[in-house]
């Protein structure tokens, strides 16, 4: 594993609440509190209706502690530290959203190991729930109090000048180390464990190669990769060779909340319009909603769906797709059990009518897809677009709604009609396709079970011209530039941002959607949640939909990166993500992690989160506003700047 572990088995009881008692407030005295100084806390967007407590960091360091400590003559002795070996100091985070919260001590002296184990032993009945029971994994065990398997659920994240890492663990833990040596030989080995865990093999230079790649360096040894990508990314198509420019310093950010409505219904998914209205789709209707430059705001008005709608499906829609500039709305429902449908209706918004159910169909077989999405970023303002591109496990295609014989489907009388396959591929093998989007010109990625994110060009899909190699877990939304230099792909535990620039043989800078990248190619960055906050967030909740904010324009940037998890709305900064020199990425190891972001928190579990067309945007905002959506709410942000 790269480090010397001890393979002493320690005896790992069951959490019981009631052995923490002793950390409550008005304890005698015994276990001491901590103050930890922690990344920056200023980043915290709330709505004043739905306002979360959480203390300030505090301020002083850990030195001064751990002298106060010692001058209490506890039991944390430089020379009982030296006699075990792998030892730390434990500590665990309690009243973590109250005026209580605090770090306590939980134990003064401990000892860890990295484990090995699987399905024949005794305690596996945790890691059996994680679906891996028929293999074997490394498991860290932290003196009697901690077994976890090593995970990106864990989302541990170091401090080196603290010599500490956090993490979580069925609450949230800090260790911490007496020396750097210590602290820089457990990151290493749980970055080894967690490899081999993730991947399946053993961590080594050949396995590395194997699984990212010889083009990927950046992917396996990003401290090799060229960063300069990063940073010149936004004006590098009007520079000179070599030619770099400093990122700028930006403002901060302030969320206001403008409109709050109460829904009549369950909402299932946000259709945002570009142009008079966006809609929210639920059970048996869609409720209309005007777009202003505050947000979005009910007029009063739904449109019902008619008592035959749902005959052909076994569920309300999950997916609406707007079309033929924003007059018509495509709705696919999936079928029982299954995120696939076969076919969709098609709603005319003017008349509140269902005009068409449509029927996948190739070969005159019957098929099903999982998604449909729009031609390119700003299709569904085109008033003459008939076609829409479709997604299932091993299949892309590009359907067409033009009926070939020119015939008008009357809904009483005629079958349901077949959208005609344009264009597209039927894999032999498994892809495993979950996810996909365009950018501006029609170009597509594809993200996969297997978390490879692939780029085809706009005029094929039968060959990816890129396909990034995954990191381990699976990716279950995509979202791309309108100019396609970045991508954004969504994990459970994680968003990873990629940049597509690169430089061909004869000098010209290109996308990934236009050309093979060869080996020339920026290690991708990754935005992760505090160990803190993904905990509270909730052991059930994870990261869904994350998106660039919206752009339909050439020569327009994204700002900012939007992504829901649980009852948090959690948004980065974009231009903090790209700088190279932001505080988040000093003394890291391994692929650069930013924890910057302002999280917004409802009362219920949002449906999504999403930026209006930057066309809404204000003098004097940096961004169109933020809309999320809940079951029975909607409600709209605005985004001001200050110094």
């Amino acid at each position: 594993m790269g480090a010397s572990h001890s393979h002493e088995d320690l005896e790992i009881c069951s959490s019981d609440e009631d052995e923490y008692e002793e950390y409550e407030e008005g304890r005698d005295g015994e276990e001491e509190e901590e103050t930890f100084q922690d990344s920056r806390d200023d980043t915290l967007g709330i709505s004043s209706s739905a306002r979360r407590l959480r203390p300030k960091s505090p301020s002083s360091s850990l030195d001064d502690v751990e002298a106060k400590l010692q001058a209490l003559k506890l039991k944390y002795q430089s020379t009982e530290a030296s006699s075990i070996q792998n030892s730390a100091r434990l500590f665990r985070y309690i009243n973590g959203n109250t005026p209580k919260a605090k770090w306590v001590t939980a134990e003064k002296l401990t000892a860890y190991c990295f484990v090995k184990t699987n399905k024949g032993d005794e305690d596996d009945e945790d890691d059996d729930e994680n679906g891996d029971v028929d293999n074997e994994w490394w498991v860290l065990k932290v003196g009697s109090k901690i077994r976890e398997k090593v995970s990106d659920e864990m989302q541990l994240k170091a401090y080196k000048d603290q010599r500490r890492v956090d993490f979580v663990a069925k609450a949230v833990w800090a260790m911490k180390f007496a020396s750097s040596e210590d602290f820089s030989s457990f990151v290493s080995s749980y970055n080894n464990c967690l490899f081999e865990n993730n991947h399946g093999v053993e961590f080594n230079e050949a396995n590395k190669a194997k699984i990212y790649g010889k083009d990927f360096i950046g992917w396996a040894n990003p401290e090799a990769a060229d960063d300069s990508m990063w940073e010149d990314a936004d004006d590098i198509l009007l520079q000179s060779p070599g030619g770099r420019s400093a990122t700028p310093a930006r403002d901060t950010q302030d969320l206001t909340e403008a409109f709050e409505e109460a829904t009549s219904e369950g909402i299932h998914s946000l259709a945002l319009g570009a142009l008079d209205n966006s809609f929210l789709v639920g059970d048996s209707g869609i409720q209309v909603f005007k777009n202003m430059r505050q947000g979005i705001q009910g007029k009063g008005v739904c449109v019902n769906f008619e008592p035959g709608y749902g005959r052909a499906h076994s569920s309300a829609p999950k997916k609406a797709l707007l079309m033929r500039a924003e007059t018509n709305m495509l709705l696919m429902s999936p079928m029982s059990q299954t995120p696939h449908s076969r076919g969709i209706h098609q709603l005319d918004i003017e008349t509140g009518k269902v005009i068409s159910e449509w029927k996948f169909e190739k070969d005159g077989v019957d098929i099903s897809m999982s998604d449909i999405t729009n031609d390119g970023k700003g299709a569904q303002l085109d008033p003459s677009a008939s076609t829409f591109l479709g997604l299932d496990n091993n299949r892309l295609c590009r359907w067409d709604m033009r009926d070939r014989y020119g015939m008008v489907q009357d809904l009483a009388t005629a079958n349901t009609p077949v959208l005609n396959w344009a264009q597209g591929h039927q894999f032999s093998r498994g892809t495993n396709f979950q996810c996909f989007a365009t950018t501006g010109d029609g170009s597509i990625v594809v993200g996969s079970l297997d978390g490879k994110i692939r780029l085809y060009s706009s005029n094929t899909m039968r060959q990816a011209k890129t396909a990034f190699p995954g990191l381990g877990a699976p990716v279950t939304h995509v979202d791309a530039t309108f100019d396609g230099k970045w991508i954004v792909g969504t994990t459970d535990t994680y968003l990873i941002v990629i940049c597509t620039l690169f430089t061909d043989k004869s000098g010209k800078t290109k996308t990934g959607f236009e050309g093979r990248m060869g080996n020339k190619i920026a290690a991708p960055r990754l935005l992760k949640l505090r160990p803190l906050d993904a905990h509270l967030a909730g052991s059930d909740n994870k990261f869904r939909n994350a998106q660039f904010s919206w752009v339909t324009e050439d020569g327009k940037q994204e700002r900012h990166v939007v992504a829901t998890v649980g009852k948090f709305s959690v948004i980065w900064n974009f231009q903090q993500v790209k700088n190279g020199s932001h505080e988040c990425y000093h003394d890291q190891e391994g692929l650069k992690k930013c924890y910057c972001y302002k999280i917004v928190l409802r009362n219920e579990s949002i449906v999504d989160s999403r930026f209006m067309n930057d066309n809404f945007a204000i003098s004097g905002s940096p961004e169109a506003p933020l809309v999320i959506a809940t079951p029975m709410k909607v409600s709209s942000f605005s985004l001001s700047s200050k110094r």
